[in-house]
């Protein structure tokens, strides 16, 4: 403990401070395999699917004009102009599949893991709403999708028997990476 009753920290403990609300918890040693595991599984999964995009051949068109209308999507509108915007379907088209392949690898060797997850989380967020269907409630798996890409960003799973460790730790004039520019914490780990 230390003079202000606040436990001193170890290896396996985590605190965050949010709006003065500080949360604080201990993980327990198998927490890591957990992790990894996270890290491997929707890597596979988004590299798996956007393989597929890619050698199967891919056109976003049906999906913006025609799902995201049903069920009282809030967002219905944004979808439908999606779908009729050339310049748009012709990103899309080759974002989504190269984008997939792109996040499940950077997330699959752990590089470059929190940008990756990142921009996962932001596509199971454009899936989720274009998906919408509240018969369940407000969850359902692109959500959970979701959550997974934002955990592991938030537990730097890169760190764990990923390439972001050895970046992370690569010497420029002696120094690591990661201390000469910090702000590659947000893309790293």
């Amino acid at each position: 403990m230390s003079a202000n009753n606040i436990p001193i920290t170890t290896a396996n403990s985590f605190e965050s401070s949010i709006g003065g609300y500080t949360i604080r918890g201990q993980a327990h040693s198998l927490s890591a395999w957990f992790v990894l595991a996270l890290r491997l599984v929707i890597g596979f999964a988004f590299l798996y699917s956007g393989v597929e995009k890619v050698l199967g051949g891919f056109a976003a068109q049906g999906y913006l004009a025609n799902v995201a209308a049903t069920n009282g999507n809030p967002l219905a509108g944004m979808f439908l102009w999606m779908s009729q915007t050339p310049w748009f379907l012709n990103f899309v088209d080759v974002a989504v599949p190269w984008g997939e392949v792109a996040i499940g690898l950077g997330i699959m060797v752990g590089l470059l893991t929190r940008l990756a997850a990142f921009f996962g989380a932001l596509m199971m967020l454009m899936f989720y709403f274009g998906n919408w269907d509240l018969a369940h409630g407000f969850i359902n798996s692109d959500f959970m999708y979701m959550l997974v890409f934002l955990a592991v960003a938030a537990f730097g799973a890169g760190r764990i028997l990923g390439l972001d460790a050895l970046v992370e730790r690569y010497e420029i004039d002696g120094v690591a990476l990661l201390e000469k520019y910090p702000k590659l914490d947000y893309i790293l780990g």
